[in-house]
C-alpha cells in the first residue's frame, strides 16, 4: 500500500472520529426529562423526594413531598467570586466569576450556578437523619445582613437555625480572596438534653441538558464523580435517568462539568461517603452523603467540606483534590495532552503570549520529530528520483495492474527504497495533533487569549478564515513536493481534493490549533526542501 493511501486512511480516521463525536452530540440519544416528580429509587442510595436525600437506614426520617418555596437571598462576594445564597436551606443558587466575562472585553461576568423559571443549576447541602433539620423540610436560616464583601482577609458568614427542640445549627461559609473554593462547615450545638443523630449531604442539581459545543467541537456537560477506585468517571444525564448511582468510598468528590468550568463538592479526604444520583422533575442530581453524626446532649460537633465553582484550572483543582484536575478532560490521550499542556504553560510564562507559545511548542515538537522526519523525506526524495522509472513501468504495464504492482515492488527492492518509509512520522504526529486539539479545546487559559492582529481569541475559529486558507495552501504545497505512486484516477482526485476538504474542516477549529498546524506545515516544507536538495546534490556527484 502506498504511503499516500496511509495518509488518506489516517486523515479519514481522524475526520470520522470528529464527525462521529459531532453526530452523537447533535443526533445521538438525548436524555428525556422525568415525566413524574421522582424516579423509583433505592432507599439507601438516592434522594427519595424532591431535593432532599433520604438518610441511611439507621438514621431514617420522613421527608416532605412538596417543593419548598424559595426564601430571601443574601450575597457573598470576594474579588473573584460572587455568590447568592437562599436562606431557605442555605443553598448556593447563583455564582458569578468576576474575572471571567461572558464576552471578550465585556463587563458581564460568567454565571455558573443560576436559577430562573426555565433553568436551574444550584449547589445544595444540609443535615438529614432522625434529627436533621433538612429531613423535616428545608430549614430557614437567619443571617446578620443581606450582603457580605471580603475586605483584607477571608470572609466568614454564619447562617443560624434553631430547631423546635432548641438545637442550634450553624451553616458557615468561608470565602478567601483570589480563590474559587468555598469552605463550608455545619456546626451543631446540642442543647436539647438528648443525643442527636444526623447525616450531612451535599449535592448539585441541574436541569437536564445534553452535550454542548460547536461543529466539530463537542464538549461534555453533565455529572462526574471520583472514588478511591475510580479516579475520574463521567455519569451522563442519560446514565442518571437510566440507573441511579450508588457507590461508597473514602473521600471522593462529585461535580457538574461544562466547557471551561466546573462545580464540585469535595469532602474531607479521610471521611467515608456515599455517592448517589437522582432525576427529579426534569433535573439531574449528583451528590454524596457523609458519615452519620452522633451528637451527645450538651455537646457540639462540626463537619466540613469544600465547594469549588470556577474555571478548570488544573493547579487550583489539584490543590483541592489530587484527582479533581481530571475534570479537564483530554480524552484517551490524556497521558500525552497533560505534558503538552505543561510545556505550553511553561513557554507561555516566558513569552507571555499564547500564540507565540503555540509557535514555540510547534518548533519544539518538530525538532523532536526531526530524526524521523528526515528519514521520511529521504524516503520520499528517493521516490522522486525513481519517478522516471515508475512512469516507464506504468506505461509498460498500463493494462495489467497486477504485473505493475509486482514490477514496482521489484524496483523498490533493487533500489532499497521503502514506499512506507514516510508514514511513521505522520502516524506519530496524528496523536500529537489530537492531543493538542483537546488541550486547546479544554484549557481555560486560552479562553479569550489573543495572539496578534485579527486573532483576538485563540480558543475560537479564525473570524476571517485566514489561517485555515494558509493551512490548505501549505498542505497543497507539501503534496506537490511529495512524489506519488498512485495510478488510480479516483485516488488521484481524492489526493487533489484533500487540501480543500481539510481547509473546510479546519474552518471550525480553534485558531490556536490551526496556527499550530500552519506553522508545522511551513516547517515541514522547509525541512523537505532542504533534505531534497541535499539528496539531489548527492546524487549529482
Amino acid at each position: 500500500m502506498e504511503s499516500q493511501r496511509i495518509f488518506i486512511f489516517v486523515g479519514l480516521m481522524l475526520v470520522s472520529v470528529l464527525l462521529y463525536q459531532e453526530w452523537q452530540s447533535m443526533y445521538g440519544p438525548q436524555p428525556t426529562p422525568a415525566a413524574t416528580p421522582e424516579l423509583a429509587v433505592n432507599d439507601s442510595a438516592v434522594p427519595s423526594s424532591d431535593d432532599v436525600p433520604q438518610a441511611s437506614s439507621s438514621a431514617q426520617a420522613a421527608v416532605p413531598s412538596a417543593t419548598v418555596a424559595t426564601g430571601k437571598l443574601i450575597t457573598l462576594e470576594t474579588d473573584v467570586l460572587r455568590l447568592k445564597v437562599d436562606l431557605t436551606g442555605g443553598d448556593i443558587v447563583e455564582s458569578e466569576l468576576l474575572a471571567f466575562p461572558i464576552e471578550q472585553g465585556g463587563s458581564e461576568p460568567m454565571q455558573i450556578l443560576h436559577r430562573n423559571s426555565h433553568f436551574e443549576y444550584i449547589a445544595q447541602s444540609g443535615l438529614i437523619g432522625n434529627d436533621g433539620p433538612d429531613s423535616k423540610g428545608r430549614p430557614l436560616y437567619q443571617a446578620d445582613g443581606d450582603s457580605f464583601v471580603a475586605q483584607d482577609g477571608p470572609l466568614v458568614v454564619n447562617l443560624k437555625h434553631v430547631t423546635e427542640a432548641g438545637v442550634t445549627v450553624v451553616k458557615r461559609f468561608v470565602l478567601t480572596p483570589g480563590s474559587y473554593t468555598v469552605g463550608q462547615d455545619f456546626e451543631v450545638i446540642n442543647s436539647s438534653g438528648q443525643n442527636l443523630v444526623m447525616q450531612p449531604f451535599m449535592q448539585l442539581k441541574q436541569t437536564i441538558a445534553g452535550e454542548s459545543g460547536s461543529m466539530m467541537m463537542p464538549t461534555y456537560r453533565g455529572p462526574a464523580y471520583s472514588t478511591a477506585d475510580e479516579r475520574y468517571s463521567k455519569y451522563t444525564f442519560d446514565d442518571l435517568t437510566d440507573k441511579a448511582l450508588n457507590k461508597t468510598t473514602q473521600g471522593g468528590w462529585v461535580a457538574m462539568l461544562q466547557h471551561y468550568f466546573v462545580s464540585a463538592w469535595v469532602p474531607d479526604a479521610d471521611s467515608n461517603n456515599q455517592l448517589y444520583t437522582n432525576s427529579v422533575r426534569g433535573s439531574g442530581i449528583v451528590g454524596m452523603k457523609g458519615e452519620q453524626l452522633v451528637i451527645p446532649a450538651g455537646d457540639t460537633k462540626t463537619v466540613s467540606a469544600s465547594f469549588f465553582v470556577g474555571p478548570k484550572d488544573q493547579e487550583r483543582l489539584s490543590a483541592l483534590s489530587p484527582t479533581l484536575n481530571l475534570t479537564v478532560d483530554y480524552g484517551f490521550l490524556w497521558w500525552l495532552a497533560q505534558p503538552l499542556h505543561w510545556l505550553l504553560t511553561l513557554v507561555q510564562g516566558l513569552v507571555v503570549n499564547w500564540g507565540v507559545a503555540i509557535i514555540v511548542v510547534t518548533i519544539i515538537i518538530k525538532t523532536f520529530l526531526y530524526p524521523l522526519t528526515k528519514k521520511q523525506y529521504e524516503s520520499m526524495a528517493r521516490m522522486r528520483v525513481l519517478q522516471p522509472k515508475m512512469k516507464a513501468l506504468q506505461e509498460r504495464y498500463a493494462e495489467d495492474k497486477q504485473k505493475l504492482q509486482q514490477a514496482m515492488m521489484e524496483m523498490y527492492r533493487k533500489e532499497k527504497v521503502n514506499p512506507l518509509g514516510g508514514c511513521l512520522p505522520l502516524l506519530l504526529q496524528m496523536p500529537i495533533f489530537i492531543a493538542l486539539y483537546w488541550v486547546l479545546l479544554e484549557s481555560v487559559e486560552l479562553r479569550h487569549a489573543g495572539f496578534a492582529l485579527w486573532i483576538t481569541d485563540l480558543s475560537v475559529k479564525d473570524p476571517y478564515f485566514v489561517l485555515p486558507i494558509l493551512m490548505g495552501a501549505s498542505m497543497f504545497l507539501m503534496q506537490k513536493l511529495s512524489p506519488t505512486t498512485i495510478t488510480d484516477p479516483m485516488q488521484q482526485k481524492i489526493m487533489m481534493l484533500m487540501p480543500v476538504f481539510m481547509t473546510f474542516l479546519f474552518v471550525t477549529f480553534p485558531a490556536g490549533l490551526v496556527l499550530y498546524w500552519v506553522v508545522s506545515n511551513l516547517i515541514s516544507i522547509a525541512q523537505q526542501l532542504m533534505i531534497n536538495r541535499a539528496i539531489e546534490a548527492k546524487n549529482a556527484q
